[in-house]
């Protein structure tokens, strides 16, 4: 029977049916076409591609400008099983990023991943395609576009119980989608399992219900991410999600009680009502008191006006609301500030975890009667601290932005390569005019040779085009240099660390070469430069990396006497090579002891603790340092920023124009420099350098350290140079010319009270 239908589809392959040659001869060609067509068809494969943060599939997952953002894939195979390549690839011109995957797709399974991309273009579109290993596309999505927010607009995360409770926003007085403050639902098979992906989010709910479910990768993705400078709100369901969840109950120090019912209307409405406090014209408080700080964000906005009525003050009680019992638990909070409560019974606790905060609701809002207040919006909007201009003024007019990355690139970038300035690229055009017209005319008369301008005009073209390239072998000529500079954020986590990186990397190339580069830091990514709203909200080139189980791969092409910056985010954790430690001395006086762990001395040890640097200078492999605060010798932050702040402003400037004026595009990576990188946005607001409406510098969230300050903590830093941070390379080929450098960063919570 086998050779019998075998016979029948060979015979498909080529029919020979003839008019007049009876029944049966047609039906054996129809039936061999269907079996033909039945064995050469692959089963349908599912192919779902998700973008951004609260993707249903179809293109309107959200992302923030110059921000990372998860693209996570679900893959079926019900056909025959066959070895596959993701590849994920942005439709920007002249940039963009290009993701690969190896997969094995044996029949009837399902593959489910995620990874973060960055958000370095504006209204760009993403193609997604399933290949075999032949090259064959065997399932494609395109035009896969996302919904772009605003550098400065508000993004919460929400992993709720049910669709229907979860948080919400009041709606801003203006139709600009990409500033209104926004919530993106998450769900359990797309969250991310890498912290990086995260980064983009300012907060994220969880409802305890949910805690369980998460996966152990994505639970201490979400536990770096807090640690990191997160703001985590959880709401309980069942006392066994919080208890009995340990990587939860880690962070949440709480003795529960029982369950009881509660008039809390009245107390959570003047709680709302007293979100009229928060305003763009006036500084949240730098201390923790009755009041939490706000969480990080990218960038706190300009004030456009004057603050007129704050919408908060104008909330109107609600009667069915404040006369209903709200379920709550009792809780006896071991540490942290409470924010809001109804008689002994704290509502709203906040926790200091690392640089960012867990925020514990004692009642479920998912839950009547608090689903059905009418200003369960406004709660939401004051819980995350939001300014109440946001709801009442017109569209922000914001433009402008250059990138954070021209400032570190400036501190890397090759100093064999130099710019033609403008001036002498004017005189030699002037120069090359006068000579091919005016005087060739009157040489040619005067030997009265006119005929030879056949001869004399090419001679002039080639000797002036051997004069601009020996000018730019010149200008830009010399050896392959790699660069590196690593900004390092110390997370700790009792004797252990966890290292949130930035490595960017310069590349000078004398040829045309492709470069090869990699990572085995499962969390490690790459991009190119972001160069910001203000050149275009562009990437500088075409990153391509073929991902791995830990780590990735990928080649990158330099133009021929050009340089290129690389940016890689990773993640890991080793011993804690720098430790603060907060205390009072014999006198009372706040102090920080630093000891350096590592197994050489660092070059030079900075202190900036409520507005004032304190030098430690060089501390030597394995040393302790007690620094006294408020102690003689210390500088004002402010005057330091204020000295350093143009010049980082005008290299990023300068930095992105294609002919030079000067040296003013470079920066030496010295302390002072590094530290104005720090806190530039600091910097930015008090130079004035900026109006309202225009930004100064935009960047990735967690790359600024102001918002550290902000909260009432300090901040450890450390030049390391010659180094780099244990178990990160990227350079899979050797430099005649390498440099590195290592700037640790550590936040350290100040000792307080008497």
């Amino acid at each position: 029977m086998g050779l019998v239908l075998q016979g029948l589809i060979r015979g498909a392959a080529r029919p020979r049916c003839r008019r007049g040659s009876g029944r049966f001869p047609v039906l054996v060609c129809v039936l061999g076409w269907l079996l033909a067509g039945g064995v050469g068809a692959r089963a349908e494969l599912q192919f779902d591609v998700f973008v951004g943060y609260g993707s249903s599939g179809a293109g309107d997952g959200i992302v923030r400008e110059g921000g990372w953002f998860p693209v996570a894939c679900e893959v079926f195979n019900d056909g025959p099983g066959f070895e596959a390549v993701f590849e994920l690839s942005s439709r920007q011109l002249g940039g963009g990023q290009v993701r690969r995957l190896a997969l094995e797709l044996p029949t009837n399974t399902r593959k489910r991943f995620s990874f973060p991309m960055f958000a370095g273009a504006r209204y760009t579109s993403w193609e997604a395609r399933l290949l075999d290993a032949k090259g064959r596309v065997q399932a494609r999505r395109e035009e896969l576009r996302t919904r772009e927010l605003a550098w400065e607009t508000y993004l919460l995360g929400a992993l709720g119980a049910s669709p229907g409770g979860q948080p919400a926003f009041p709606r801003a007085g203006h139709n600009r989608p990409e500033q209104q403050p926004t919530v993106a639902r998450l769900t359990l098979e797309q969250f991310p399992e890498n912290p990086i992906a995260l980064e983009s989010l300012n907060a994220i709910y969880l409802n305890s219900a949910r805690a369980p479910e998460l996966r152990v990768p994505q639970a201490q993705a979400l536990v770096a991410w807090v640690l990191g400078g997160g703001h985590l709100i959880v709401a309980p369901d069942q006392l066994t999600d919080l208890t009995g969840t340990p990587w939860l109950a880690d962070l949440l120090p709480v003795e529960w009680g029982e369950l009881t019912p509660l008039r809390a209307g009245a107390a959570l409405h003047q709680w709302v009502v007293t979100g009229s406090r928060l305003t763009l014209a006036a500084p949240a408080p730098r201390v923790p008191g009755p009041t939490a700080p706000a969480p990080i964000a990218p960038n706190r906005p300009r004030p456009t006006a004057q603050p007129g009525v704050n919408p908060y003050e104008r909330l109107q009680p609600d009667a069915g609301f404040a006369g209903g019992e709200l379920p709550v638990f009792h809780a006896r909070v071991r540490e942290g500030t409470v924010r809001l409560a109804a008689g002994d019974r704290p509502l709203v606790v906040t926790m200091p975890r690392g640089r960012g905060q867990v925020t514990l609701l004692t009642f479920n809002p998912e839950r009547e009667p608090f689903r059905s207040w009418a200003h369960r919006a406004w709660f939401w909007a004051r819980l995350c601290e939001l300014p109440g201009e946001w709801f009442t003024e017109q569209a922000r007019n914001l433009y402008g932005g250059w990138s954070l990355d021209a400032v570190y690139g400036a501190m890397i970038q090759t100093r064999q390569v130099r710019k033609l300035p403008v001036g002498w690229l004017l005189a030699l055009l002037v120069v090359y005019l006068g000579v091919i017209g005016p005087f060739d005319r009157w040489f040619l008369k005067k030997i009265n040779r006119q005929m030879l301008t056949w001869v004399t005009f090419p001679a002039y073209v080639v000797l002036f085009s051997l004069l601009i390239y020996y000018i730019g072998y010149r200008l830009r000529a010399g050896e392959t240099e790699w660069s590196e500079l690593h900004v390092v954020d110390v997370l700790p986590q009792g004797e252990q660390a966890l290292l949130r990186g930035r490595t960017y990397a310069s590349i000078y190339s004398p040829a045309n070469v492709r470069y090869r580069l990699g990572s085995e830091l499962p969390s490690a990514t790459l991009r190119s430069e972001f160069l910001g709203p203000a050149a275009g909200g562009q990437e500088s080139a075409r990153t391509e990396a073929v991902l791995q189980p830990t780590g990735f791969e990928a080649g990158v092409a330099v133009p021929v006497w050009s340089s290129l910056l690389l940016v890689s985010d990773w993640q890991t954790t080793v011993a804690a090579p720098l430790v603060a430690t907060p205390g009072r001395n014999a006198a009372g006086r706040a102090t920080v002891t630093l000891q350096n762990r590592l197994p050489h001395a660092l070059a030079d040890v900075v202190l900036v603790a409520d507005q004032q640097v304190y030098p430690v200078g060089e501390l030597a492999a394995g040393a302790r340092r007690v620094v006294e605060l408020d102690a003689p010798g210390g500088r004002s932050l402010a005057v330091q920023l204020d000295s350093q702040f143009p010049r980082i402003y005008q290299a990023a400037q300068r930095r992105q124009r294609a002919f030079g004026g000067g040296d003013t595009e470079f920066l030496e990576p010295t302390t002072d420099t590094l530290l104005a990188a720090t806190f530039v946005s600091r910097a930015a607001a008090a130079t004035g350098l900026t109006t309202a409406g225009t930004r100064s510098f935009v960047y990735p969230a967690g790359l600024e350290l102001g918002e550290v300050l902000r909260r009432g903590q300090g901040v450890v830093l450390a030049r390391d140079p010659g180094q780099a941070p244990p178990g990160v390379t990227l350079a899979r080929f050797k430099a005649p010319r390498t440099s590195r450098l290592t700037w640790w960063r550590l936040a350290v919570p100040l000792a307080t009270g008497g």
